[in-house]
């Protein structure tokens, strides 16, 4: 390997993907994503992520282009045997050197086919090939082993195959050691405010371009299915004065600011899902939940495995052999919870299925009339939606 500059810390990156099947749809492409969370966390910006499609011409410009601008370049797929896979190509061409087939990569890949009592197919030896300034990869998963790059001027280049399952024991066992032990990112400190009854757009508008716009500490808005979300993030910066101020430090004050603005609509920080963070309210309150409903086990299972909430039991027509508004549903929840009807409350969205047998059996409802319609029976509680159901709850529910 040619000689590098042991000074060079990786704090840069471009991510490429590389493949005529991303380019044109057919492949969903996961390992971007992937290998830019990973390299966020480490630390490292990244400054790219390019989708290339096997023309010898474009993914050379790629590989060429991203080591002008970054410390890293990190690629996937483009390793097998075929002619169209390129990745190969492209490296030595951008270094200006020639791959010859490596006999220790040779060796290796003859004894995956001799094991498996297979004939060896000479267009495999393609896999075999290296430059004189790359180390290969060991793949255990399959045949195209990576190559790890490290040029004069401490930049490195990293080459892994395509599919998944292939890519990420590289990655986590081969090359982010590697990165590491030659100085991988910087510190790196963040914090992600979750928000609810707020749109991504009116959220931009109170936080202010000024704040928005700013590059350490950086503040950024995302919609997300469950709610919108406001990510802080810094490294370390010096001051006017020349004092060093740590990531930590400028998320903190960011993050003030960000929470003074947003309080009232601030449900989470961190990765914290909603079921996560109803499991845990629920838990503080001491409250339980179970679901009667007209569905089958199989299709209620499903719902309450996607909910991810943690319901202490779900009574199904298909078992109990009785369909709401007959009261069998709560006849049974009272059998296996010895439950005093006055001592839960019955939450839904149906008035003839639900809230008029629940009122019949003088249980405490809470009705989710979405359409505005007359409430006969009427129901302790009427709500549009669910904004307000823990407000209403904790007026109904004893203790």
């Amino acid at each position: 390997m040619a000689t590098a500059d042991p000074g060079r810390r990786i704090l840069t990156a471009d991510v490429l993907s590389i493949g005529s099947e991303l380019t044109v749809g057919d492949t969903r492409d996961t390992n971007a994503g992937e290998l830019a969370r990973s390299l966020t966390a480490s630390g490292v910006a990244v400054s790219r992520l390019t989708a290339v499609p096997d023309r010898l011409d474009v993914v050379a410009e790629a590989f060429a282009a991203g080591l002008t601008r970054s410390d890293m370049v990190v690629s996937t797929g483009g390793l097998g045997p075929t002619p169209d896979d390129l990745t190969r190509e492209a490296i030595a061409q951008v270094l200006g050197e020639i791959p010859v087939i490596d006999p220790d990569q040779e060796r290796w890949l003859r004894a995956l086919w001799a094991r498996r009592r297979l004939p060896f197919p000479e267009v495999n030896l393609k896999q075999a090939w290296l430059v004189p300034s790359a180390a290969p990869l060991p793949n255990p998963q399959g045949t195209a082993p990576g190559w790890f790059v490290v040029r004069p001027d401490g930049r490195v280049i990293v080459a892994m195959p395509g599919p998944p399952r292939e890519m990420r024991p590289m990655w986590r066992d081969e090359v982010l050691p590697r990165l590491n032990a030659r100085g991988l990112g910087s510190e790196v400190a963040n914090r992600t405010y979750r928000l609810t009854g707020i749109g991504e757009s009116q959220v931009a508008e109170i936080l202010g371009d000024d704040l928005l716009r700013a590059e350490n500490p950086k503040v950024a808005t995302y919609a997300r299915a469950e709610a919108v979300d406001v990510r802080v993030s810094a490294v370390p910066e010096r001051g006017p004065d020349g004092t060093l101020r740590s990531a930590a430090e400028l998320v903190s004050a960011a993050g003030t600011v960000v929470s003074d603005l947003l309080r009232e609509h601030i449900w989470a920080t961190g990765e914290t899902t909603w079921s996560a963070a109803i499991g845990t309210e629920l838990e503080a309150r001491g409250w339980r939940l179970a679901i009667l409903s007209n569905t089958d086990r199989d299709l209620i299972d499903a719902s309450m495995e996607a909910l991810g909430v943690p319901f202490e039991m779900a009574i199904v027509a298909g078992e109990i052999g009785s369909y709401k508004p007959a009261h069998r549903h709560w006849e049974v929840f009272r059998e296996r919870t010895n439950a005093d009807p006055a001592g839960h409350v019955h939450v839904a969205q149906s008035l003839f299925h639900d809230i008029a047998p629940a009122a019949e059996l003088r249980i405490p409802s809470i009705w989710i009339n979405r359409l505005g319609e007359p409430a006969d029976p009427r129901p302790a509680r009427t709500l549009s939606d669910v904004a307000r159901l823990a407000d209403a709850l904790d007026e109904l529910v004893p203790g």
